[in-house]
């Protein structure tokens, strides 16, 4: 059994407010679990709503698999349109 980490930091530069900053991880959140098999959570600074940290778990039984889904969501962060990637790490445990 592998467990693949991504851990994220983003800004929202539309965000006026801690709705509309739920509103952009909301969707988010719901296009990355779309397209694959992985657990999100907002882990950080809930109460700034220009900012989020995201964390986002994969578990397979191979590690090409986890690798290949932790590409899948960096992929995804850098390309989402409302919101701009800070800082991401990975780990595979």
């Amino acid at each position: 059994m592998v467990i693949g980490v991504v851990s994220a930091s983003v800004s929202i530069p539309e965000a006026q407010s801690l709705k509309d900053k739920r509103s952009v991880l909301r969707s988010l959140k719901d296009r990355v679990l779309n397209r694959m098999n992985v657990s999100v959570a907002e882990v950080g600074k809930q109460n700034q709503w220009k900012y989020a940290d995201l964390a986002f778990v994969t578990v397979a039984a191979e590690s090409e698999t986890v690798q290949s889904r932790i590409s899948q969501i960096s992929e995804m962060l850098r390309g989402y349109p409302r919101c701009v990637l800070l800082d991401i790490s990975t780990e595979m445990i």
